[in-house]
């Protein structure tokens, strides 16, 4: 599933390529994707310029003309691309944008658990796909207090308690695991004990999302930019993935193990 640095990867793409391209036609190509888009959709946007993309917890915003906003799920395979030639479709292109300047935007997913779904800018924050959701990571509003107030109330392990979505939005497995190791700490530790640690956890989670959205995120399976290609943050993994292999700082087998049905990697001497 792509992770906050891949979506964010995906929107800075988009809103380079079509901020302010207007829409002339879209096509759905079927009925739903994870759900039924909305009855309507197609024509609603058809006509609408694209003001800008904005991008809320692991949720595309496709902000347009009408006030409208087109939220947008990537899901485990989703991906846009831009063509500037009429593109020959394949099964899993879904979406067709066909823009006033003679692009084509696609919207692509194979395992179609992607989204795509339309509501009022004003009303964004209490729509029920956004309501509820936590600071963002990059926000004032996720400040060590903040952080340090939300651990001391949750008594189980700190690395499933950091991918809450209600805590903090778009850390989700891999970069709560290095986010971790960067600031020393045991993934296994109860969260109220890692209280006291809120100012070096909050500093690893920026830094290592900051790195990871400078490589273009991690591809580890389908993530894809807009334009065809991979991030790399993946060859610059500190412990995800690399069960066995000694740790880079202390030589020490990384250690993996389950947590909240994933996959945790740790280095059992650097993280206390």
């Amino acid at each position: 599933m792509p992770e906050l640095p891949e979506v964010e990867t995906v929107r800075t793409g988009l809103e380079q390529a079509i901020k302010g391209a207007a829409i002339r036609k879209v096509t759905l190509r079927r009925g739903d994707l994870r759900v039924p888009f909305p009855k309507g959709l197609a024509e609603a946007l058809a006509g609408r310029r694209i003001a800008s993309i904005g991008r809320r917890a692991k949720y595309l915003l496709f902000y347009l003309d009408s006030g409208d906003a087109l939220i947008v799920h990537l899901g485990m395979t989703g991906r846009f691309l831009v063509e500037k030639k009429p593109p020959v479709l394949g099964k899993h292109d879904h979406v067709v944008f066909s823009l006033a300047d003679g692009r084509w935007l696609i919207f692509n997913d194979a395992r179609r658990f992607g989204l795509m779904t339309l509501a009022k800018k004003s009303d964004l924050e209490a729509h029920p796909l956004l309501a509820g959701l936590g600071p963002e990571p990059f926000d004032r509003g996720f400040s060590p207090k903040y952080l340090e107030n939300a651990l001391a109330a949750r008594k189980g392990p700190v690395k499933p308690v950091l991918m809450d979505q209600q805590l903090v939005v778009g850390v989700g497995n891999i970069y709560a695991s290095e986010a971790l190791f960067r600031a020393g700490i045991d993934p296994r530790q109860p969260a109220h004990k890692a209280a006291g640690k809120a100012k070096e956890i909050v500093a690893a989670i920026r830094q290592v999302l900051k790195d990871a959205i400078a490589s273009g995120g991690s591809s580890l399976r389908d993530f894809l930019h807009i334009t065809g290609y991979s991030g790399d943050f993946q060859h610059r993994f500190q412990v995800y993935g690399r069960k066995g292999k000694p740790c880079f700082a202390c030589l020490t087998p990384i250690r993996m193990l389950r947590q909240a049905g994933r996959s945790t990697f740790f280095c059992p001497k650097c993280q206390k």
